[in-house]
């Protein structure tokens, strides 16, 4: 079932979802962008995870001209600092931020709920994430960084929330260091983190996916 802001994939196994796994894609894309990787996940075939792959606004972005595009918030420099539009970025943690709360109203255990994003995606999660007022199940970070690592209220029920960083040895639009350094500022704030690099540009890559599926088998008991 698709709705006019978000893909919504049911459990495949034809149960009652009892998890969630939400998926913000990067710059330019949409929700469809991750389509592709929800069957490829190695994942029980009686699972019962509801995947959500919201669709960020459409926006002119600075660094591509003004440009309208899909974007969850606007980039106004490529330095490697990022300067961004931050009330944007804080207003999709605040739409993510809702979405997870209906799904808890609709009965899933918050500790059954990832937030997982990509790129510009990956951002907003961690806001949403480490923000949120209810202890989630993890938060899985692709090709990233941590753009509101020095302003963000960190949540007291998330102190705990496992964190799984990845990033690509190659990437030419994200730095990798960037990746790094977000990994790193949350391990250094306490947070039980785990980085791992894969041999790939601005993406995923196989190996990847099987590292994705082991860790969401772990993080919900599938």
């Amino acid at each position: 079932m698709s709705q006019s802001d978000e893909l919504i994939i049911e459990p495949r196994s034809g149960r009652p979802a009892d998890a969630c796994v939400i998926i913000l894609h990067g710059l330019g894309a949409d929700g469809h962008d991750f389509e592709p990787l929800v069957p490829a996940l190695p994942l029980p075939t009686d699972d019962a995870v509801r995947f959500i792959l919201p669709h960020a606004p459409r926006m002119p972005v600075t660094v591509n001209g003004g440009m309208v595009m899909p974007a969850w918030y606007d980039i106004k420099e490529m330095s490697l600092d990022r300067q961004i539009d931050e009330p944007q970025l804080m207003a999709s943690a605040e739409r993510i931020q809702a979405r997870m709360r209906e799904q808890i109203e609709q009965g899933i255990d918050s500790r059954r709920i990832i937030l997982a994003g990509f790129s510009q995606g990956g951002a907003v999660a961690y806001q949403a994430a480490l923000s949120f007022e209810s202890p989630l199940g993890g938060l899985l970070a692709l090709s990233t960084y941590f753009a509101t690592a020095d302003s963000i209220e960190l949540s007291e029920a998330n102190r705990g929330l496992p964190i799984e960083v990845h990033h690509g040895s190659f990437d030419p639009v994200v730095p990798e260091s960037l990746g790094k350094a977000g990994f790193e500022r949350v391990e250094s704030l306490g947070y039980p983190a785990r980085y791992r690099r894969y041999p790939m540009a601005h993406a995923l890559c196989p190996q990847q996916i099987s590292d994705i599926g082991r860790w969401l088998d772990e993080r919900l008991d599938l």
